[in-house]
């Protein structure tokens, strides 16, 4: 009988097909095959027990319930199951959803980093047990980002009545990080201030400093134009001062400094640097970026994308340093470069890497499609850079002094290219003049230029992502996502390739700074990553975790924020005042502060419905409606169909018992209802279960189809339905 490799993605089926030859079977999986079941509490799937959770998993969808029946008649003709998800946390936790719901008795783990001959037959002939350490991190982040997404969506966001749809742990915190920078920039002021500077026959420009020492850069100073302005001068009259010293003394130079410096290439990519450097060079979103790189990894042409570690494999340096002899001898350094770790990094496996040093960008850009070459391109140049030797460049400082005024020019020469001839991040060269200690100078124009401070800028996504790194919010995997779902809930917008919180996004952030003050702060996601590295250390135990963080802050939070919706003004504006109700008479209208009262009564209350609008692509309409009654959350949304406002399905049954039909369900006992679907462009009827949630599990085969006046399952059989009684 053959081997079975069970993988994620059906982009490998090929290239690990021609790898593995006959006597294998390849199999898709298609990526996640279960999830955990909208039910329970808040639909979250789990139970939170004193000690245990007791988690119910389901297929994600019809696609994976076909795929898992497809896995399971492949695993009857296997003699040997192998599971080759990807090589990460949720790669680890798809394999063990694969072995659960596949029941597969001792299935061989295997991991590689790329797909090449050498890696996947290594992977093959020493492979491993699933690490459960790591299934348990995996398992709990869903729980958690469920815990967290659901509850606080229903308990929290659904109440505001905004239009916002969810919160999240990682979401949540990211938007934060942007409307922190948008309220920097709204309340902003500018103001003015002075540039100064002088020019010299001998040939270079000079600005305006009060003291001939170097002036100290912040290490974490994002002001690139340091060097291309004064001290900021901030009065007209100081600023003409300076001209006026500038122009009534004579110049001379008071310094000299000359130093040779060396700078280091930059250490190869990781998930975060890569979407960083195409997002800045190729313009490519976070999104664009992944997929383009999950095709270049599926073809065999990189490494993993997913990764937060530097570390590149020896046999890979090797490599590069045998490319380098061949053509660019000179660039090889005393010693193979090591790269220190980014703080927090899982190092897991290597950073991204091209496969094969040789496969040189321009001998592939024919195979490839555009932007899959000039994404590899990036990756190559990178790889090869961070192997080099360091640049060396002259850098040279001049002070010159006139009266009681200093000014000084900076310049820089490349003096050896090293790493930049496949990576440059370096500026141009800035030749000065040769001068020489206590050389009058001739001065050819003082100027004073009137300048504004400027707000902080937007983040760009690249920027966006580095600054989520940084700060420790999710992890390689989540930094796309996370930007996707708070463009998809239009929370943010994309201005200028500058992202921007939308009136909801603030409003939402903003009461979420109200209400769960420390769940959207960086510091306190980053510390529920931690708490998962721990886990997937095998240093905690997943169920105590998330047991313990759960009852000593997330529930008594909800609690306390569901107590102080009330006091929030975007909640309160949709409560009527006393003076509002007081002496109205039942014919008058209440007043809507956000939409249009309509004559559609509330099917729950009575009153009066408001017509709100929206901008969500998944309804048909426009619009939707809510009611207007106080403490009455009832909403309709637009049946094009019908020509009617319907409530939601989960809620239409208790206001439409002529849906159900007087005969049990087989499996529950609950009633059967109507249900009414089109096919070939026919109306058709079926029954089935009427709770929600047994549909889901134990009744999903429950469903009786009309056939000849008749109801008939291929299960339970015909089923006669009494006569209606006249």
């Amino acid at each position: 009988m053959p081997n079975l490799l069970l993988i994620e993605s059906p982009g490998k089926l090929k290239k690990l097909g021609q790898i593995l030859g006959s006597g294998w079977i390849v199999k898709a999986s298609m990526g996640h095959v279960r999830e955990l079941a909208n039910d329970g509490d808040d639909a979250l799937g789990f139970d939170l027990g004193a000690t245990a959770i007791a988690c119910r998993y389901q297929p994600r969808d019809a696609r994976s319930q076909k795929v898992l029946s497809e896995l399971r008649q492949a695993v009857k003709k296997a003699d040997r199951i192998y599971i080759a998800t990807d090589p990460d946390r949720e790669g680890e936790t798809i394999g063990w959803h694969l072995q659960e719901a596949l029941r597969l008795k001792n299935p061989q783990r295997v991991v590689y980093s790329e797909i090449t001959p050498q890696a996947v037959r290594a992977a093959i002939a020493h492979p491993r047990t699933l690490n459960q350490d790591l299934v348990a991190a995996g398992r709990a982040r869903d729980c958690l980002d469920k815990l967290v997404g659901y509850t606080g969506s229903r308990h929290v966001v659904w109440p505001l009545k905004n239009g916002a749809k969810s919160m999240g742990r990682v979401q949540s915190a990211t938007l934060h990080l942007l409307c922190v920078r948008e309220r920097e920039i709204q309340a902003f002021v500018p103001q003015d201030y002075w540039s100064v500077w002088v020019t010299y026959r001998e040939g270079f420009k000079a600005f305006y400093r009060s003291s001939p020492k170097p002036q100290r850069k912040s290490k974490d100073s994002e002001d690139k134009s340091a060097d291309k302005e004064s001290e900021k001068v901030t009065s007209q009259k100081r600023a003409d001062e300076l001209v006026a010293i500038a122009q009534n003394h004579p110049h001379q130079v008071l310094q000299i400094e000359g130093k040779q410096t060396s700078q280091s290439p930059p250490p190869p990519f990781v998930t975060s640097t890569l979407q960083q450097a195409a997002g800045a060079k190729l313009r490519f979103s976070p999104e664009q970026t992944m997929k383009v790189a999950q095709s270049l990894y599926e073809k065999g042409h990189i490494t993993y994308m997913r990764t937060d570690s530097v570390i590149l494999s020896a046999p890979f340096c090797a490599s590069v340093r045998q490319y380098l002899q061949q053509h660019d001898p000179t660039n090889i350094p005393s010693k193979t470069t090591r790269h220190k770790a980014v703080k927090g990094s899982q190092e897991a496996h290597e950073a991204i890497r091209p496969t094969q040093v040789n496969h040189l960008p321009q001998q592939l850009h024919q195979e490839l499609a555009a932007d899959a070459a000039r994404l590899y391109d990036l990756i190559w140049n990178r790889a090869v850079a961070s192997q080099c030797a360091p640049a060396r460049l002259r850098k040279t400082r001049i002070v010159t002094q006139s009266g009681d005024a200093y000014w000084e020019a900076r310049g820089q020469v490349l003096e050896f290219a090293g790493y930049i001839r496949y990576w440059n991040n370096i500026s141009a060269d800035s030749v000065l003049p040769a001068v020489t200690q206590g050389e009058a100078l001739n001065l050819n124009q003082a100027q004073a230029d009137q300048k504004q401070t400027q707000p902080p800028s937007r983040y760009s996504e690249p920027k966006l992502v580095k600054l989520m790194e940084q700060k420790g919010i999710g992890r390689p995997s989540t930094y796309a996502p996370t930007l996707k779902t708070l463009r998809q809930r239009e929370y943010v917008s994309l201005l200028q390739g500058k992202l921007q919180p939308t009136a909801l996004g603030l409003e939402l952030d903003g009461a979420l700074e109200k209400l769960l003050p420390d769940l959207i702060q960086p510091e306190f996601t980053a510390q529920m990553e931690t708490a998962l590295d721990a886990i997937a250390a095998g240093e905690q135990d997943w169920q105590t975790y998330l047991i313990g963080w759960n009852q000593a802050y997330f529930a008594p939070a909800i609690a306390k924020a569901k107590s102080q919706l009330l006091s929030l003004p975007a909640f309160a504006e949709h409560l009527p005042t006393p003076a509002d109700t007081a002496g109205r008479s039942p014919a008058s209208k209440p007043k809507s502060a956000n939409g249009k009262l309509t004559k559609t009564q509330c099917p729950t209350c009575g009153e009066a419905m408001t017509k709100v609008p929206s901008r969500s692509q998944k309804m048909k309409a426009k619009h939707f409606l809510k009611c207007s009654g106080v403490g009455c959350s009832t909403v309709m949304f637009w049946n094009a169909k019908a020509k009617r406002y319907e409530l939601p399905y989960a809620q239409r049954q208790a206001h439409h018992p002529e849906l159900f039909v007087d005969h049990p369900c087989p499996v529950c006992g609950a009633m059967l209802e109507r249900y009414t679907y089109t096919k070939d462009g026919q109306d058709k009827v079926m029954l089935r279960c009427s709770i929600l949630e047994h549909r889901r599990g134990k009744c999903k085969e429950v469903a009786f189809f009309q056939s000849r006046g008749e109801f008939w399952s291929p299960k339970f059989g015909t089923l006669k339905l009494p006569e209606p009684q006249t």
